[in-house]
């Protein structure tokens, strides 16, 4: 469909600006509340990540909703996967996110879990962007929603994640430097490896509002990395702002994947005799995590870059298991949505059965060289149709063979198109992405 405010994964945004600010998340609130209202007065449950704009867009949502007529549960912080699974469970109608994900903390975004625990459908977010454009109306009083928190909400995710954590997983005598990431799971993460039995070595557990993802987290994994090497830990895990995401260290500190955390949950599942269908990754998935899976017999497909494309494969091919390089995995016999606890406890449960490190887990997983560049250009389209781009991915692809691939894509939010090789020689994977670079600025006239 054609978005005018949801992206692929809702809305995000400079708080203060747009969408994000107080009195437009008013209105999302009210314009949700109605199209929910249409479909039976049931309960929203609202919960948040730990950025200092959290409150104030809380209130603002709970009383748009309030205003529509919808009764509220306030989840207050909590990772997201955790609001979907509570959004199941306690039979609510739908489930709301404030969050930004890996984002700094000036930003913040908003997204919608349906009952089912799953991200809102195409057609209910159209239908909420069709009634931003309408005039806002206070339902009359009699039929004014209610609020209220629930208290015991982390909690109820900490006792679910230990009961979806494969049977009898327990993580005694381990020792494991957790990287909170400041985040939504900086109290509830440590609690439930804690209650599995590992020594827990915390990093970036102590939100303020303003370190949500600042030097540390998934996508700043370097202090959990030496951490693993000062304590001596059997292994790192970091998780992002709002937990859906998961990268690792092992007990060399070398940095692990979403690519190879994914190999070791799809193998796991195969030996157990679980798999079904095929595991999902996305077009920047590595070449060698592909191979590594084929040589199991493990059939692989790979979807556009998103969690909801990797879901949207899953369900179309009746797999599981998916995820991307980033370390959004989706564990769809253990969870409605991508949740980067539930992950790593797969994880290590297989350490554990395995009874191996966590670079021996991976060892089958080649990864080969792969290099992203990134072209500005002013019209996208243009730039990916030009004939020098054309030419040259012709003789990259016939130069790399079958042992390597190229990628060349426009980015969905930035004026740019995004370059990638992958092969097995490092010199000729650098040699071409910077020619299909060059042709891309040549056609666009960059």
């Amino acid at each position: 469909m054609s978005r005018r405010y949801f992206g692929t994964d809702g809305i995000r945004g400079p708080v203060g600006e747009g969408l994000m600010s107080a009195d437009q998340v008013v209105k999302l609130g009210w314009a949700a509340g109605r199209v929910f209202c249409r479909e039976g007065r049931g309960k929203v449950l609202i919960g948040r990540d730990t950025r200092i704009s959290g409150d104030m867009l809380e209130s603002a949502l709970e009383a748009g909703l309030v205003s529509a007529g919808v009764d509220v549960e306030l989840l207050g912080v909590l990772p997201t996967p955790g609001i979907a699974y509570l959004t199941r469970t306690l039979g609510a109608q739908a489930g709301i996110v404030i969050s930004a994900s890996h984002n700094p903390f000036q930003d913040n975004g908003i997204k919608f879990f349906g009952a089912d625990g799953r991200k809102l459908d195409d057609d209910r977010e159209a239908a909420i962007e069709n009634q931003m454009d309408t005039d806002f109306a206070t339902v009359e009083p009699h039929a004014l929603g209610k609020a209220r928190r629930i208290e015991d909400a982390g909690g109820r995710y900490v006792e679910f994640c230990k009961n979806a954590a494969p049977s009898g997983l327990r993580l005694d005598g381990l020792r494991v430097v957790l990287d909170g990431a400041n985040g939504a799971a900086a109290h509830v993460a440590p609690a439930v490896l804690q209650e599995l039995g590992a020594q827990v070595v915390t990093l970036a557990c102590d939100p303020d509002g303003f370190n949500i993802n600042q030097d540390c987290g998934s996508t700043a994994p370097e202090a959990m990395q030496r951490a693993v090497l000062t304590h001596q830990a059997d292994l790192g895990i970091s998780l992002d702002g709002d937990a859906d995401r998961v990268i690792m260290a092992d007990q060399q500190g070398t940095l692990r994947d979403g690519d190879e955390l994914l190999y070791i949950i799809a193998r796991a599942r195969q030996a157990a005799g679980m798999l079904r269908g095929p595991v999902v990754g996305t077009v920047m998935s590595n070449l060698g995590l592909e191979h590594a899976l084929q040589a199991l017999g493990i059939d692989f497909q790979r979807a556009k870059v998103g969690d909801r494309h990797v879901m949207e494969c899953l369900d179309a091919n009746d797999g599981i298991i998916g995820g991307e390089s980033s370390g959004h995995l989706i564990c769809l016999d253990r969870t409605t949505t991508g949740d980067g606890l539930i992950a790593a406890l797969e994880v290590l449960a297989e350490l554990q059965r395995r009874e191996q490190g966590l670079a021996e887990l991976v060892k089958p997983v080649s990864k080969y060289p792969q290099r992203l560049v990134n072209v500005r250009v002013i019209d996208r389209a243009a730039a990916l149709s030009g004939a020098q781009l054309g030419l040259a991915s012709e003789a990259a692809q016939q130069a790399l063979g079958d042992r390597g691939r190229i990628l060349v894509r426009a980015s969905g939010t930035e004026p740019l198109v995004r370059v990638m090789v992958e092969g097995q020689d490092d010199e000729l994977v650098s040699h071409w992405v910077d020619t299909l670079a060059n042709a891309v600025r040549q056609d666009a006239g960059a």
